[in-house]
């Protein structure tokens, strides 16, 4: 086998291994510097609040893309772990806003941090990129994403 060839196809598993080991790390459950366990969804949760305070729970909804229950299903949990309270909208009483608690915003900055370490590791490892190389990777990534995305919506079993 030629070595463009084996190179390619070990960009490919490469890229697959990343794209494993990201999800992996991403739906580990952590404390984020609380008490409580806190889980995938909820720290999504936890951050839209943080970059929305006072967001009520349809708006929460629409920006994450998932209906009015599992919004509310999550928000049970996030209160019974004192990380969000809910209070009733004084612009709409028929409706509440939602805010980060102290240990919510603790969570909400750990998690933060956490990401920015992630950042770190990314910049860290692009440091010797050339601007042609960076644009290569940002339009070899972007144009995978999208291959991606497709073939899961179109592949039939």
């Amino acid at each position: 086998m030629d070595k463009m060839i084996h190179d390619k196809q070990e960009i490919a598993y490469k890229s697959l291994y990343l794209a494993l080991a990201l999800v992996d790390l991403d739906k580990k459950t952590r404390y984020y510097g609380t008490d409580v366990p806190i889980f995938h969804s909820e720290i999504h949760v936890i951050m839209a609040i943080a970059e929305h305070p006072g967001i009520h729970v349809g708006g929460l909804a629409d920006l994450l893309g998932v209906t009015k229950g599992a919004v509310s299903e999550i928000l049970k949990k996030l209160e019974r772990k004192a990380l969000v309270i809910k209070e009733i909208d004084d612009l709409n009483l028929s409706r509440y806003s939602l805010n980060l608690t102290e240990k919510g915003k603790k969570a909400n900055n750990n998690h933060m941090h956490y990401h920015a370490v992630l950042n770190s590791m990314v910049e860290d490892e692009l440091k010797n990129a050339s601007e042609d190389e960076l644009a290569f990777l940002l339009n070899f990534l972007s144009s995978l994403i999208n291959r991606v995305k497709f073939f899961n919506e179109n592949f039939e079993e």
